[in-house]
């Protein structure tokens, strides 16, 4: 069992950078592969980053590679989102998962953090 509790986001300019936590609970986070997922409003809930269990590989959606980086810290059972050059589409509720294999789906994550807002103002 993991549980995962997000940092507050927040209220940011375009072209701000932001920095989102995930916490983990539980001896076994290092064995999971973690993701961030965001779902802006009317919009489906849709992939952003992803991070194997030992941090070796990462993956990123069209829109946010190249801005944001995703890293972990297996040590402190943490998972990083940093944010770079916001933009007004970046804005959703971000949500950090779980999961045996560092995927781009919904499906492949088994545990899920309540989400936090991240709001990017032009």
């Amino acid at each position: 069992q993991v549980q995962l509790v997000e940092s507050r986001g927040g209220l940011v300019q375009a072209g701000d950078s932001l920095r989102l936590s995930c916490a983990a609970s539980g001896r076994t986070f290092r064995r999971y592969a973690m993701g961030w997922f965001r779902q802006a409003p009317g919009k489906e809930r849709e992939f952003v980053a992803a991070i194997s269990w030992s941090g070796s590989s990462t993956y990123y959606s069209d829109s946010v590679k190249g801005r944001f980086t995703i890293s972990r810290e297996n040590a402190k059972n943490m998972v990083y989102l940093q944010m770079n050059s916001l933009k007004p589409e970046d804005t959703a509720v971000y949500y950090c998962a779980a999961g045996p294999l560092a995927g781009s789906r919904e499906g492949e994550y088994d545990y899920w953090g309540q989400g936090t807002q991240v709001t990017v103002s032009s």
